[in-house]
């Protein structure tokens, strides 16, 4: 069973707006971006937050200005990652029951690997994970499918029976290239409008994943 992070596992996006903001607050701009109407941007990551904040700031500026924040916002997330990350309620109920019928279970995200570590560690969950690998931990990341492979196998499990839990199109396409079942959570940022993706399943709660895992492998 191999997860995405941000938007899957937990809730990440009032840290990662917060981090956004502490570059456009250094820039004199203040608070450009809003922990709940920006939360969809911060899952696709620190440049489009970015983007996002100069396109109401400085549009012409963020060819130069992204690039340049990336480092800073980095900084700043990783000192602060925690602070109002939650995990989704149950997730880590799942994963125990998971791991109790027999499945191994790894992380495959699009968060540098040591972000990803940090975070988890920090939630305390760190140990019930196999394996995890990040944007940078090989020279592809997703929809890439090598960062999935390389996520199943070094966690001991065969990719023809591994399935991905995501939240966005980038898992969607992931896993289709990987040929396995992707099942998309309906409580993340996009909330039950991921199936227009048309995973194969949407997942309400947690509760429900070991079930569903079981039905889709056999």
């Amino acid at each position: 069973m191999v997860f995405d992070l941000d938007g899957t596992l937990a809730d990440t996006s009032a840290d990662l707006i917060a981090a956004a903001n502490y570059c456009f607050q250094g820039l004199g701009h203040g608070d450009v971006l809003d922990p709940v109407a920006d939360a969809l941007t911060a899952f696709h990551g620190g440049r489009a937050m970015l983007a996002l904040g100069y396109s109401r700031v400085d549009p012409e500026g963020a060819e130069a200005g992204v690039p340049e924040q990336y480092p800073v916002l980095l900084e700043a997330y990783g000192r602060e990652i925690d602070r109002h990350t939650r995990l989704y309620d149950g997730a880590m109920d799942a994963v125990e029951t998971l791991r109790g019928r027999g499945f191994a279970v790894s992380i495959c995200t699009n968060k540098p690997e040591g972000l990803a570590e940090s975070l988890l560690s920090r939630l305390g969950v760190r140990d019930a994970f196999d394996a995890l690998i990040g944007a940078d931990t090989l020279p592809t990341r997703k929809p890439d499918v090598a960062p999935y492979l390389a996520a199943v196998t070094q966690a001991g499990g065969e990719v023809e029976r591994s399935i991905l839990i995501g939240d966005t199109v980038t898992d969607r396409d992931t896993a289709r290239a990987a040929g396995v079942p992707i099942v998309l959570v309906g409580f993340g940022p996009t909330g039950e409008a991921v199936a227009a993706l048309e995973p194969d399943a949407l997942l309400a709660h947690y509760r429900d994943l070991p079930d569903l895992a079981e039905a889709l492998l056999p």
